[in-house]
């Protein structure tokens, strides 16, 4: 067996990488974003004592986190875009504007909704990847797909 770079690896199963940035060490700025927030969030220890201690700190984080509402979805929570409730919410918000509307007739507000796609460069064609593995999740199980006979080959 001959050892391969990562990035064989990943072409041999049509795996296509993405860099915002090429040759920046933080390319991802929504992983970068995500570690900010963890970061600066109230009590976050600095430090952890120990594996358990990271997953109870990162459990509650996590459970707060997809109840807050984020600027980037318009103000919608995680949760809501995540359980299709966007359009409950829409319908609060917008009846709420309303009633605002009645009282001051001088502007008419409308309730925003979240973006219909989220992507650091919308026009490389990673979008459509993605859409396509969301629609059949079982496009996206590569680490316990079996390898068929030409990958085999592609691997020696």
């Amino acid at each position: 067996m001959i050892a391969h770079s990562y990035r064989q690896l990943l072409d041999t199963f049509s795996v296509r990488c993405s860099y915002s940035r090429p040759r920046v060490s933080n390319d991802n700025p929504y992983s970068e974003s995500q570690f900010k927030t963890l970061k600066y969030s109230p009590g976050y220890p600095g430090r952890f004592e120990g594996i358990e201690h990271a997953r109870a700190w990162m459990s509650a984080f996590i459970a707060a986190y997809k109840d807050r509402p984020h600027e980037g979805l318009a103000f919608y929570t995680p949760a809501d875009v995540f359980h299709s409730r966007v359009e409950a919410v829409h319908a609060r918000r917008q009846a709420a504007l309303d009633a605002y509307y009645a009282a001051h007739p001088k502007s008419r507000p409308i309730a925003r909704r979240p973006p219909k796609q989220v992507t650091i460069n919308p026009d490389d064609g990673v979008t459509t990847m993605v859409e396509n593995v969301l629609n059949n999740p079982q496009a996206g199980n590569y680490a316990y797909a079996p390898l068929n006979p030409s990958t085999k080959e592609k691997m020696k």
